[in-house]
């Protein structure tokens, strides 16, 4: 399959984008609350992360979320990217992401991970300052596609910009069927065709941190059709030094 005729995943353009970061609510209680440890779904391509975020502290997040101006993503998508249906937000929002990334043990759980350079495409510097919220009600999906590798600038927490490009997709899942959301799996396509006997499906899990390699090296994937409740998600990227 040639390049540049794969469904790509590209940042929607939406009208009165959001320029002022909100307020995100604290993580309470103070995180990690387990040991942070990688469980690998498909060697060097998709590993997950269970209990990042606590139930509580999803659905802290899901009651401040739903507070956002979210926008539906226009269902006729431009040629070339995947067809996305959804309600979203979006913002840059370094601060954000360094809290992520600092805050949250996420840091340690990824550099002590044996050759932690080789999987993660680089020196890891923090996360994409471009944060994304996802809504997915019934009814909405995001047809199968691949993730782009990008160029970013990471704000450090001491101010230091550094030239970084991203490398793996962050998936932060804030409901699954514990609240009432059916469907929405994320589902991995090993040899780039939609074959229902290869499919790789990642359940919902709340609270759960799905990342998955993307750019050159990116597995066809796609997120089923949501049939009951709501799937949110909180997107960001894995940065590594330019």
């Amino acid at each position: 399959m040639a390049k540049d005729k794969r469904p790509k995943s590209k940042p929607a353009t939406l009208p009165l984008a959001a320029t002022t970061p909100p307020s995100w609510p604290v993580f309470k209680p103070a995180l990690p609350v387990v040991d942070l440890e990688l469980e690998t779904l498909v060697s060097e391509k998709v590993v997950v992360l269970r209990s990042f975020f606590p139930q509580k502290l999803c659905r802290d997040y899901v009651a401040f979320l739903r507070t956002l101006p979210l926008l539906t993503t226009p269902g006729k998508p431009k040629r070339g990217d995947a067809v996305r249906v959804n309600d979203r937000f979006q913002i840059q929002d370094h601060r954000f992401a360094d809290r992520l990334w600092s805050e949250t043990g996420l840091k340690d759980a990824l550099l002590q991970y044996p050759d932690a350079t080789e999987l993660w495409g680089g020196e890891i510097i923090g996360l994409n300052p471009n944060i994304r919220v996802y809504r997915y009600s019934p009814g909405q999906f995001f047809d199968a596609h691949y993730d782009d590798a990008n160029s970013v600038t990471v704000t450090t927490s001491s101010g230091e910009q550094i030239p970084a490009k991203t490398t793996w997709t962050l998936l932060l899942y804030l409901t699954s069927a514990a609240e009432g959301c059916m469907g929405g799996e994320t589902i991995f396509y090993p040899h780039d065709r939609q074959s229902p006997k290869e499919a790789i499906p990642v359940s919902l899990e709340t609270g759960m941190l799905l990342l998955h390699k993307h750019g050159d090296d990116c597995m066809l994937h796609e997120g089923s059709e949501v049939t009951a409740g709501e799937k949110w998600v909180l997107r960001t990227d894995l940065c590594v030094r330019k």
